[in-house]
């Protein structure tokens, strides 16, 4: 007699309260084993592959593609054990009966498969056991679902139906944009992997089809746009939260220094020239941030809001601001003072690499106890950053361009950045901020500085 189980998104950790199904990597009819991902969802810290606990024939789905469930809500429902009517089971599965039943008996005959349940706990990325072959047994119509979130209309293109390979973070988005239904798209890349390309083109089609169809008969009343309304959530989501919880509950001021970055540049250059390793300007910067920390301990701190209390940290885990598609994360580089610029280097290349590819776990993304914002590279002088919360401070970079300086006593073209600090002012006072901030610059000014420290 075959058991009918009920699989519900599992605590994906570090706090998040639920997710968005980005693709569904088996159908109803599908036979499943152990520990096989079967949905991939998107959270507000990243893009995540959910394994299935049980082995068995997947009898219905909940929720459509870009559909937001709770943690704990029913994701799908597996028949596992021997043949036969799969028994007293919800609504969704009594409407497939005879679909799940059919696909029970032929997937008993599977010996891959294993009715068994993995046992383990599903935090993080969920269980951990290899991922099996997915096999179809048949093709039925999906269950009945909650209704999904609106979404535009799928794009009509010409039909190609069958499993759709691996694709990009990227390509998805810009599908999901346009209203593009990615199991229309014919893929042109490897083994029929749709491309940025692929997409495009069935985009440009359908543009060019609404452009040459016969407008539709003017109403008669004219019909007003209230605009396009975004959804806050998703990564989006969570900076929003965050930010404001910083601006509501941190006491922040700001202040900042131009600082003339000719040597530390040429410092660079050289170091570069030596052979070996490329260190990156952010990397040097970093280097500069730790060694102010540690002459300056208030500012990586937090406050203990319950107890009204200061919380000195005794390690610096370094967060940096990355621009991404899915929007602004802020990667961790834990233990930074440990760190030389060669291993900064390499971490931050890690982190950056990872961002873009949307494959950052939530490890990556929590405990920073310091923010370095290079805004520069967007091509702005200044700014006044937000606190990433809880933290006490952020230092802002801004670009580094050629400006008037006096250099010796006498009118020269220097390499000028603009540095800013936003601090909290419940962990210290302007004299230890501009303190900070006054040796960064000097640092950045004169790199030797730095040495005479270390």
């Amino acid at each position: 007699m075959a058991q009918v189980l009920e699989f519900k998104l599992p605590d994906l950790g570090e706090g998040l309260t639920e997710a968005e199904i980005v693709r569904w990597l088996v159908a109803v009819g599908d036979v499943v084993a152990v520990d096989q991902p079967v949905v991939e969802v998107e959270t507000a810290k990243a893009m995540v592959e959910v394994p299935c606990p049980y082995g068995g024939v997947v009898t219905a789905r909940y929720g459509e593609e870009g559909t937001e469930l709770p943690v704990g809500a029913p994701l799908l429902t597996v028949a596992v054990g021997g043949t036969g009517d799969a028994g007293p089971a919800t609504a969704p599965v009594a409407a497939e009966e005879d679909a799940g039943t059919a696909a029970v008996q032929a997937g008993s005959a599977e010996s891959a498969v294993s009715s068994e349940y993995s046992g383990n706990v599903l935090v993080g990325y969920g269980t951990a056991g290899p991922a099996a072959r997915r096999r179809r047994v048949r093709q039925a119509a999906p269950a009945a679902a909650p209704a999904p979130v609106a979404a535009p209309a799928p794009v009509s293109v010409p039909a190609h139906r069958g499993p759709v390979p691996v694709i990009s973070p990227l390509v998805r988005k810009l599908a999901r944009d346009g209203g593009l239904d990615l199991r229309q798209v014919r893929g042109s890349g490897p083994e029929g992997l749709i491309l940025r390309a692929d997409v495009e083109l069935a985009l440009a089609a359908a543009r060019d089809r609404q452009a040459t169809a016969p407008e539709p008969a003017p109403s008669a009343a004219p019909v007003t746009s209230a605009g396009e309304r975004v959804p806050l959530r998703g990564v989006r989501g969570a900076v929003a939260d965050k930010l404001s919880r910083s601006r509501t509950e941190i006491p922040d001021a700001t202040c900042w220094v131009d600082a003339d970055a000719t040597e530390l540049m040429a410092a660079r250059a050289a170091m570069n020239a030596a052979g070996g390793p490329k260190i990156s300007l952010l990397a040097l910067l970093a280097r500069i941030c730790v060694h102010a920390l540690a002459r300056f301990p208030e500012l990586n701190s937090t406050v203990d809001t319950a107890a009204r209390e200061i919380v000195r940290l005794p390690d610096v885990h370094l967060g940096f601001a990355a621009q991404t598609p899915r929007g602004l994360v802020v990667p961790v580089v834990k233990d930074a003072g440990r760190r030389t610029a060669e291993a900064l280097t390499e971490e931050f290349g890690r982190l950056t690499e990872a961002a873009r590819q949307s494959a950052l776990t939530p490890a990556d993304l929590t405990g920073g106890t310091f923010t370095l914002n290079n805004y520069g590279v967007f091509g702005v002088d200044g700014s006044t950053p937000i606190i990433n919360h809880p933290e006490a401070a952020m230092l802002g970079v801004g670009r580094i361009v050629p400006k008037p300086w006096v250099h010796r006593g006498e009118l020269a073209v220097r390499q000028v950045v603009q540095l800013s600090l936003a601090f909290d002012h419940r962990v210290c006072d302007g004299g230890t901020a501009g303190g900070f901030l006054r040796y960064v610059a000097d640092c950045v000014e004169q790199p030797a500085v730095l040495l005479r420290t270390v």
